[in-house]
Order: C-alpha cells, then sequence, then structure tokens
C-alpha cells in the first residue's frame, strides 16, 4: 500500500504544501508574501496573518494537483521549527486538526533537517540521483551556515558552524547597505552577473577549524562603502555590479574554502549543497568548479528545492513515518531547533 505524506511548512513567509507518495513528488505549493517588500525585510505578525489566509487553499491545491483526496492520506508532516513562532504556530496549529481529523499520525519535521533531505525526493520522469552515506552538507540559509557530515536519514553530525551571523544574513546585509530592495540575497546574485568579481577585494576571517565568521566581512563592506561615498556620492549606482560581483565571490570563497576543508579532513567525497543560499548562482558555479578539480560527486538542488518549500518537509515525514517516528497531539513549535 502506498504511503502519501501531507508536507506543510511555514517556518517564515511561504506558505507551502507538498504531497509525497512513496518517496515521489506529486505536487510542490507555495504562496509568498509580497506584504514584506515595502518594509525590507520579513515582519513576523504580518507573516503570521497570511499564513492564516494561505494555509487552507494552498493544502487544498496540493492536493488536486497529486490527484487524491484528504482521505488518501497517511500522514501529516509539519515544520516544528526553527522559525518565526507565529508563523509555526499556524502550520503547527493546522497540521495537528488535520491529521486529528483524518485519524492518522502527525509527523513533526525540523527545518534543517528537511533542507538535507531535500536530495532524496524522487521525480517523475527521472532518475534517482541522491547521495550516499555519508555525505557533506553545506547548509547555508538566512539564518544558518553549517556544515555537517550525513551518516544517515536521521544521523547529522555537525563539524563546523558559524560563530556570528549567517551566510545569507551577510548576503542581505550589504544588499541594503547597496540600496538593494528586498529579497536582498537574490538581487545580489541578480548584478553579480553583470559584474566583475575582481574589481573590489575584501578581507576574510580567520576563524580556526571548520567554523563560520561573517559580521567582520559585513563591518569591512559597510566601512568601504562609507569611504567611497564620501569621495563619490555616486559610487555604489556607478559600481553596483562590481560591488556585488566582488561580494559574492568572496562569500563564496569562504564557504567553499571550508566545504574543502571539511572534504580532506573526512574523506568524504560526496558533497550536497542545501538551504536557501544553495539558489545562489555563484554558488552553485563554484561547487561544479570543485567537483571538477577534486573529483567530488556534488548534489545540488533545483533552485525551487533550494529555498523554503513543503516538499523537503513531506519527504522528511516520509522517513520518519517508515521509522514509526509520530508526534503527540500536544506537541508546540519551536522559535530554536538545532539539527
Amino acid at each position: 500500500m502506498s504511503v502519501n505524506i501531507l508536507g506543510i511548512e511555514s517556518s517564515c513567509d511561504d506558505t507551502a504544501a507538498s504531497i509525497v507518495r512513496d518517496g515521489m513528488l506529486l505536487s510542490n505549493v507555495i504562496a509568498g508574501q509580497e506584504v514584506h517588500r515595502k518594509y525590507g525585510g520579513v515582519v513576523p505578525e504580518l507573516a503570521s496573518r497570511a499564513h492564516q489566509q494561505n494555509i487552507v487553499p494552498v493544502v487544498d491545491r496540493a492536493l488536486k494537483e497529486a490527484g487524491m483526496g484528504a482521505g488518501d492520506l497517511s500522514a501529516v508532516a509539519f515544520t516544528r521549527g526553527p522559525g518565526l513562532l507565529g508563523s509555526l504556530l499556524v502550520g503547527t496549529s493546522f497540521a495537528k486538526g488535520f491529521a486529528q481529523a483524518l485519524n492518522i499520525p502527525l509527523v513533526e519535521v525540523n527545518h534543517l533537517h528537511a533542507h538535507v533531505l531535500v536530495h532524496f525526493l524522487k521525480h517523475q520522469g527521472e532518475g534517482s540521483a541522491s547521495p550516499a552515506f555519508p555525505f557533506l552538507s553545506l547548509l547555508v540559509s538566512g539564518g544558518h551556515t553549517q556544515l555537517l557530515v550525513v551518516n544517515d536519514y536521521d544521523e547529522m553530525e555537525t563539524i563546523g558552524k558559524t560563530i556570528d551571523d549567517a551566510a545569507g544574513e551577510a548576503f542581505d546585509k550589504c544588499a541594503r547597505v547597496m540600496g538593494l530592495p528586498y529579497p536582498g540575497g537574490s538581487m545580489v546574485d541578480l548584478h553579480a552577473a553583470e559584474g566583475n568579481p575582481d574589481a573590489y577585494s575584501f578581507s576574510k576571517p580567520r576563524v580556526a577549524g571548520l567554523d563560520y565568521s561573517f559580521s567582520g566581512l559585513k563591518t569591512s563592506f559597510l566601512y568601504f562603502i562609507r569611504d567611497r561615498m564620501k569621495e563619490d556620492e555616486g559610487f555604489i549606482k556607478n559600481n553596483r555590479d562590481d560591488l556585488c560581483a566582488s561580494i559574492q565571490r568572496t562569500i563564496v570563497d569562504i564557504l567553499t574554502d571550508k566545504l574543502e576543508m571539511a572534504s580532506v579532513q573526512t574523506g568524504i567525497m560526496e558533497i550536497a549543497l542545501a538551504g536557501g543560499v544553495s539558489a545562489n548562482s555563484g554558488l552553485r558555479r563554484k561547487i561544479r568548479e570543485l567537483a571538477d578539480n577534486n573529483g567530488w560527486k556534488v548534489y545540488i538542488p533545483q533552485v525551487q528545492l533550494a529555498t523554503d518549500n513543503a516538499a523537503m518537509i513531506a519527504i522528511t515525514g516520509y522517513y520518519k513515518y517508515l521509522s514509526g517516528e509520530f508526534a503527540a497531539l500536544d506537541i508546540s513549535p519551536l522559535a530554536r531547533l538545532p539539527v
């Protein structure tokens, strides 16, 4: 008998629902929230209200696109955390009510864990290409930057992490300094495509081991812009593409230098990217170059599966369902939840 999992994702500003049948992706629906653009970032209260409006139609559409009814579901998987607590509450409450009404199991999912397991989704009409255990995962998002050794679906070891800010936050803060609109990271990537990555040089942090740091880079970039603006008020406008290309190259180099180091130390040659920043074209290009140079076998998620989505929640829920890991109906979301 087939196992049909409904995945629900509501950790930030995207309301998403997905159906996975026996590991095969059948539907993946995402409702964004344009309201945050005028504020230059996600406003938690507005995000939770929008989730309340979006979640029912998003789930309904996911079921219809999958060609099934609610009665065909085997379990409901939902993001427990980490994320914005108000947003998580909406998804958690809906998942609990839906599972109880259908008398089917409830499965809690760690959002970060799900980003890593997105590589195990099967796609209709395509061959299966999933990493073999153990593999290295570079998990990079707006709030997290981690290097993981993934030994199994539910066994992950953090061997490196940021000691301050995440790479995604560095992208966003640098974008804000240049006056780019939200979401800043994707705007930096867009302008970088037209710029010269060697135009400007920014210092890289010296952090021991496999840990990362991005706060110093953000500060040095701010001071660099401030000093240049004193000399030329039109500096940002006249050099925006080169600035974006240069800061993007710097962040990508910081990320991949430690990844190379981790591969050498562990001897692992299977490398998987994960998290929202894995949608960055510069990072994707650099990983492919390193794969050619080092003999790595790399796994890079489709762009629509790199950013927040419910397909990753559903596939993680699928493996937890197979191992009988179910949640109680009195479970609560958690804003902070490590891998």
